[in-house]
């Protein structure tokens, strides 16, 4: 397999395409809000229920700035929304290298979008098992998928994404938007995807963790096997 040799990036890249999926919706109208006013014709691609809390804070703009990301697949979600963003497109757009001639013409081939930003935070997993009595079952359905793959995807790429993964950095990415004429630098890229990959590692250490310490027996019991 041949690897792809980046040799040429930007330090300031201006966020014009931002995919947001998060479980913890509080404070993301800090982050959307100053994205609208700091970068003129953003866009934001949202899912299920962080789809309907955007359009509650864009109100009328969310008809020029707001997609669903169903619409942009053109993929409907699974049943219970088990798969939302785990689509070609959708990667194409995260993976994608800025001045890469190959990738450049896959997204054009595919009409998708290059993705500037991704605002992601995961099931509860580790609060939902610190409940001692909770079952396997239901911390089996609290295991995020897309997710993490979403927010790797995007700190593998920092050298064109930003990865954020934490409510408490959205004031600070409006400053620095603020400061920059709606872009965000290489330092804050390369902080970002450091943040990105230590809470994907823990949350799959806590699911590992979790499960490793359940006898074989019980999981057979829950199931009526």
């Amino acid at each position: 397999m041949a690897f792809n040799k980046v040799e040429k990036i930007d330090d300031l890249v201006p966020v014009r395409n931002v995919l947001i999926s998060v479980f913890d919706k509080s404070k993301i109208e800090v982050l959307v809000e100053g994205l609208i006013e700091t970068c003129p014709g953003v866009r934001f691609y949202s899912t299920g229920g962080t789809y309907k809390r955007l359009k509650e804070i864009l109100g009328n703009k969310s008809d020029k700035c707001l997609v669903s990301v169903s619409d942009y697949t053109g993929q409907p979600e699974m049943q219970g929304g088990l798969v939302k963003t785990l689509d070609f497109k959708i990667y194409l757009g995260l993976l994608g290298e800025k001045y890469n001639e190959a990738h450049q013409a896959d997204l054009a081939r595919t009409d998708a979008v290059a993705f500037d930003m991704v605002v992601a935070n995961l099931y509860p997993f580790t609060r939902v098992t610190a409940d001692k009595s909770v079952s396997p079952e239901t911390a089996r359905s609290n295991i995020d998928i897309g997710g993490p793959c979403m927010i790797r995807a995007a700190a593998k790429n920092y050298i064109r994404v930003a990865s954020v993964t934490d409510s408490s950095d959205y004031a600070r990415l409006v400053e620095e938007l603020r400061k920059n004429n709606g872009c965000l630098s290489l330092d804050t890229r390369f902080f970002l995807m450091k943040e990105a990959f230590v809470h994907t590692a823990e949350y799959h250490t806590a699911i590992s963790k979790y499960f490793v310490e359940i006898q074989e027996g019980l999981i057979a019991s829950v199931y009526d096997c």
